[in-house]
Order: structure tokens, then sequence, then C-alpha cells
């Protein structure tokens, strides 16, 4: 989720499921040249890739992912996808992907990778990587291994640095614990950071903090543990919210910005 609505160049390869039949490794991208949803390329061998963000997306995007993957094994090098047609009645992701696999996420400065090495590129290819790498914002992927959630995102937005963490929990249940770290004052990520607030998107809630951007990305990792500790212990309380977490629970939805 974290690819599709906000990491700005990421790849990492696929891991197909024998049943495809797969005769192409398949790489999923943040995003292709064009805002592509899929594309085949030559360099040491024929490579699919396919797009987490794409310019024209249905409502079903994990099946839409799936036929962009199918699409990739019988595409000839040099093909591009623009978008994925219908996709009602169509394989869905599980039926393409070993979901039970880790994503080995390779996070990239810029967006160099969308040249094969060696080739040169044309004009307006060059001009469009040119335009996007002026502007990308500086992102990494801090590696947590907590008991929940194995990593969050930083980004250097320029006036400020965030903090954006997908989380797996139950949407409601997850509002509850926040409103209740807020109420104890334990909403933050210690020094020089705050709770900005959230956003959802397919289901699941994505808390946002804001931090002092000086800090190196590696000095937030310790303090998202802790704070991922503190979350923890306040999603298995079961008592009724007192007054306190009640208000601050309605002022933490009011902060709650809904993206699909």
């Amino acid at each position: 989720m974290a690819l599709r609505e906000f990491v700005p160049s990421a790849t990492a390869q696929l891991p197909l499921l024998s049943s495809v039949g797969a005769d192409r490794p398949v790489v999923l991208a943040t995003v292709l040249p064009g805002a592509a949803a899929a594309l085949v390329r030559t360099g040491d061998e024929v490579s699919g890739y396919v797009a987490a963000q794409v310019q024209f997306s249905g409502p079903d995007p994990a099946a839409e992912l799936a036929a962009a993957v199918l699409w990739t094994q019988s595409a000839e090098p040099g093909d591009s996808l623009p978008a994925v047609a219908s996709v009602a009645g169509g394989p869905r992701l599980t039926d393409v992907v070993d979901s039970a696999a880790r994503l080995d996420l390779t996070v990239h400065a810029d967006f160099d990778w969308w040249i094969p090495e060696g080739v040169e590129p044309d004009p307006q290819v060059a001009a469009t990587l040119e335009q996007a790498n002026q502007a990308i914002m500086p992102t990494a992927r801090l590696e947590l291994d907590t008991k929940s959630t194995d990593a969050a995102w930083w980004v250097d937005a320029g006036e400020k640095a965030h903090i954006r963490w997908v989380r797996p929990e139950d949407e409601d249940a997850l509002m509850l614990a926040l409103a209740r770290l807020h109420a104890a004052g334990g909403l933050h990520l210690g020094e020089g950071s705050r709770f900005a607030g959230s956003f959802r998107t397919h289901g699941l809630l994505v808390p946002v903090f804001d931090l002092d951007r000086e800090r190196h990305p590696d000095e937030w990792i310790a303090p998202a543990v802790e704070f991922d500790a503190r979350l923890l212990d306040a999603l298995v309380s079961t008592s009724p919210l007192t007054v306190d977490e009640r208000r601050s629970r309605d002022g933490l939805r009011s902060r709650q910005v809904t993206l699909r």
C-alpha cells in the first residue's frame, strides 16, 4: 500500500506462483514512464515491469495488478500497457503472486532505473526522466522488525520530514488505540516529533508524524519501535474510553483524510 500511495521510487521482484508458468521475471515498481500500468523491456534479459501507481485505476487495484503481471508474459519486448482493461471475474493477485513471500524492496534516490544500462534514451524520454528526478523527495524505509509491522516510511518533504506508517490493524480498533495514547500523552515519536494526523486508504489507516528534518532517518527507528510497543498495549485494552479518550478520538477523526 505504501508503494501505491506515497513512495516515489522503489522496485521489488515479484515472487510469482509456479502455476502462472512465468517465462519472464516481473518487477513491481512504484511508477513507470508515462504512468503506464506495465511494460516489457530488454537488457541482460527480457523483464516485465508492473506499476503500483498508475494513471487510470479501477475499483479493484489488486486484480488490475494481477492482470498486468499476466500481460507481461505474452507482450513483446518494447511493448507498454497504458491501462488495464476490465478485470471483472479475472484472476486475483493471490492467484498470481505468492502472498506469503516477503518483498525484497530496493528504494531508489531517482528514476534512473527506468533506462536499461547501456541504453541511450531518446530526447523525450530523457526530458521526462530529468523532470521526474527533479520532483522526487528523499525517502527511506525504516526497518523496524516489530511485532506488528516491519517498516515505516520517512520522507523529507522540504520544510518538514514525515513518517508515514501503514498499519495492518482494524481501522476502528486502531483509532481507539491512538485515542488512548493521545489522551495519555504518548502519541508521538519522542523529541522533535508530533502527530500530524492520518489518512485512510483501501480500508487501512496511515498515521503521519511530523519530524525534525535535521535528524537522520535511522535516528527514528528506536523511537518508532517504542511507539509500536505502546500502541500494541493500547490495542489490547478493553476498558471503556474515558472522557479524555473520547475527546481525543473525536479530535483525531477530525484530522483524518480519506484518499480512496
